[in-house]
């Protein structure tokens, strides 16, 4: 397991990025769903939900376990606002060429603001991400 997320509004689902998966859980954690549906990759270390809906989680897939950075050299966030399965890639802001960076464990956070901030730190830089 890399990291494991929730909404405050909603203690019982539980989103979880592992090394090859993302996972939700409707039951705390009993059992588990894969939900990494159309992602370019299910290997990543971050994962959050969106302080307002919890049923919009973010991550930021990397290429593999022996390659530690974002696939096609374009950092992107991903966004499922149904709880997995369905993302849409977020590329505002960030770099879509030659950037080959990692977004660790627990530098990923989602503020609690009306216009919901995604913020994220990566080996090399930061980048701040308005949704």
């Amino acid at each position: 397991m890399h990291h494991v997320a929730m909404n405050p509004k909603r203690p019982g689902v539980l989103f979880m990025q592992k090394h090859w998966d993302v996972m939700r859980s409707d039951n705390a954690g009993d059992s588990w769903t894969e939900v990494s549906g159309n992602l370019p990759t299910d290997f990543g270390f971050v994962i959050d939900v969106h302080a307002h809906q919890p049923e919009t989680i973010y991550v930021v897939p990397i290429k593999s376990d022996s390659e530690h950075f974002v696939p096609d050299g374009k950092l992107r966030v991903y966004r499922s606002k149904t709880g997995g399965n369905e993302w849409e890639e977020l590329t505002k802001g960030l770099p879509q060429q030659n950037c080959y960076v990692n977004v660790l464990r627990d530098a990923m956070a989602v503020d609690s603001l009306d216009d919901c901030g995604v913020l994220f730190r990566h080996i090399g830089g930061t980048g701040v991400c308005v949704f």
